[in-house]
Formats: structure tokens, C-alpha cells, sequence
């Protein structure tokens, strides 16, 4: 059974955890394939009205798996940025309101997760990054199309050539999260249960 994405339902609210603290919960073609499968059975269900994607530990995702990466060629490398991109998308375009809870590090197609949602909640201790240059990579999970248009071509850019991490203030500032709280998650489940009965 892969328990690398929990599941909890708070009302009309679902809550999606990435349960792989040990090793900073990686977005593995494993950990992909099931939350493609999740997210398409909710986004059609019409009791949800809210996703919620949150970490565990210190970290809420590290982005794709190095070791998997390793080990693409021509053809693999294709099919695995497809898969990353069509999940991104599904989120992006998502009819459903879509939060990312962020308390600790958001790094590489983890971010472009965050970023393909509606929201994007974040812990003081946050760190943002797209580390890809370090390794001679870069995101193709949909990142680079997304994340100029959040925050701007020339933060982007910074971002993406230099691996530049940003702190959660630094964040807030270019526009790359909607608002610091101490427990991004509580936070968001607090402010839908509000708009609920308001």
C-alpha cells in the first residue's frame, strides 16, 4: 500500500499529506501516480469544495526524486515531464478552490505544485527554491510558464539561473505566497470553516 499521501476530510474540505517526512517527502513517479488518481476522483466530486496540500516534518515536498532522474533517457526523461506537467495542469485548472500549506521546504517541482495552486499559505520557516541549475536541470513541470506570471520575469528568472533560496518574507514580498501564518494549515482550515458560516 503507498501511504505517501494521506488523506483526511474536514467537511467539504479535503486535506492532502505528503507523508514522507524521513526523506523530505519526495514527488517520486510513485508518489505522482497517486495523487493523480486522488485528485481526479475529487476534483469530479461535487461534495469538495476545497483541497488542501500540505507536508509533514520540515518539509512540505522536495520536488522529483534525483535518484529517478538519474536514470531517465530520451524517451523516459519525455514521458517524465509529461507526467509531471499534466498533473500540475489538472491542479492549475482545477475548479475547486486549491490551497498549498506550506510550513518548511517547498523546492523544485514542489513548487511548481504550490504555485499551480489558487493559494499558497506559508509558514515563517518556509524556504522556497527551484535548485535544478545546480545539477544541470531545469523544472519541466509546467514551473516556467507558471511562476513568471506569479512573481514576475526578472524574480523568475533569479530563481531559475541561480537556485536563489527565498524565505517566506522574501516570498510574501514578490508575490509568490498569499500570507505568512505559524500553522499554514490550521490557518486555511480556520478560514474555510469562517467563509462557511459567515
Amino acid at each position: 500500500m503507498n501511504d505517501s499521501v494521506i488523506i483526511e476530510n474536514v467537511g467539504e474540505t479535503v486535506v492532502l499529506q505528503f507523508n514522507r517526512p524521513a526523506i523530505k517527502n519526495p514527488l517520486s513517479i510513485e508518489t505522482l501516480e497517486t495523487l493523480h488518481r486522488i485528485f481526479t476522483a475529487l476534483d469530479s466530486n461535487p461534495n469538495v469544495e476545497r483541497i488542501i496540500f500540505t507536508g509533514s516534518g520540515d518539509t512540505f515536498a522536495s520536488g522529483a526524486n534525483l535518484n529517478e532522474i538519474a536514470r531517465l533517457n530520451e524517451t523516459t526523461a519525455r514521458e517524465f515531464g509529461r507526467r509531471g506537467q499534466t498533473m500540475m495542469q489538472m491542479i492549475y485548472h482545477s475548479k475547486k478552490m486549491t490551497v498549498a500549506a506550506v510550513d518548511g521546504f517547498c523546492m523544485g517541482g514542489a513548487l511548481d505544485l504550490a504555485i499551480s495552486c489558487k493559494r499558497r499559505i506559508a509558514a515563517p520557516r518556509s524556504v522556497f527554491a527551484h535548485p535544478g541549475v545546480g545539477l544541470g536541470i531545469i523544472t519541466g513541470w509546467s514551473g516556467t510558464q507558471m511562476l513568471p506570471r506569479l512573481v514576475g520575469e526578472s524574480a523568475a528568472l533569479e530563481m531559475f539561473l541561480t537556485a536563489k533560496r527565498i524565505n517566506a518574507y522574501e516570498a510574501l514580498r514578490i508575490g509568490l505566497i498569499d500570507k505568512i501564518a505559524a500553522n499554514p494549515l490550521a490557518d486555511s482550515l480556520a478560514n474555510f470553516a469562517h467563509e462557511t458560516t459567515s
